[in-house]
C-alpha cells in the first residue's frame, strides 16, 4: 500500500451524525485513492460502504479491513429505486439498531461519483426515517456538504414518506 502520510484527498470525506447514526459521505474512490479513504475509514470507524455507482476501485483492501462493501448502483441525478432504498434501510437498522443505538459506534460510509448526489440522498432518507424533517435533512446536509442534492432529489426528499411512525423498522 502506498505512503499516505503526507497525501490529501481533493474533496474531504463529509462526517453526519444525528442521533446515534453515522455517516460519511465521500466522493468516488479509486486504487490510487483508496489507501488515503481508508485512513479516514478507520479514523471513523466505518464497518460498510455502499456504491452508489458503478464500482472504481477493488474491494478486496477494503474486505482485507472487515469493512462490508455493498454495490448499489443507481442512475446519477436521479432518486434511488425502492429496492434500493429497502436494502438501505435494512443496512441502516442493522448498524444503527431500531432505536437508533450504536453499541459498536459504527460509521456508514456511501459514495458516489462527487459525493454530492446518490449518497447525500441516502443519508437524507436515513435522517428522514430517524425523525427528522424531509427539508431539515436536505438543509442539514448541505451545511456539511455544501451543493449536495440536485432539483430532481430534492423534490423526491419532499414527497418521501416515512415508513415507520417511530424509528426506522423494515420486514
Amino acid at each position: 500500500m502506498p505512503s499516505v502520510k503526507n497525501q490529501r484527498l481533493i474533496t474531504p470525506p463529509t462526517y453526519v451524525e444525528y442521533q446515534g447514526l453515522k455517516f460519511l459521505i465521500l466522493d468516488a474512490p479509486s486504487n490510487n485513492t483508496l489507501p488515503i479513504y481508508l485512513k479516514e475509514m478507520e479514523r471513523y470507524k466505518v464497518t460498510d460502504i455502499v456504491r452508489a455507482c458503478d464500482a472504481t476501485y477493488s474491494k478486496h483492501l477494503l474486505e482485507a479491513r472487515n469493512i462490508e462493501v455493498h454495490d448499489w448502483s443507481f442512475p446519477d441525478g436521479a432518486p434511488p429505486p425502492p429496492h434500493i432504498v429497502d436494502q438501505w434501510l435494512r443496512l441502516v437498522q442493522k448498524r444503527f439498531e431500531v432505536d437508533g443505538s450504536n453499541p459498536h459506534n459504527a460509521t456508514i460510509a456511501v459514495h458516489c461519483v462527487a459525493g454530492l448526489g446518490r449518497a447525500p440522498i441516502l443519508v437524507a432518507i436515513a435522517l428522514i426515517e430517524y425523525g427528522m424533517s424531509p427539508l431539515d435533512s436536505v438543509q442539514f446536509i448541505r451545511s456539511k456538504r455544501n451543493g449536495a442534492i440536485n432539483r430532481k432529489q430534492l423534490q423526491y426528499v419532499e414527497a418521501y414518506k416515512r415508513r415507520s411512525k417511530g424509528r426506522c423498522s423494515i420486514m
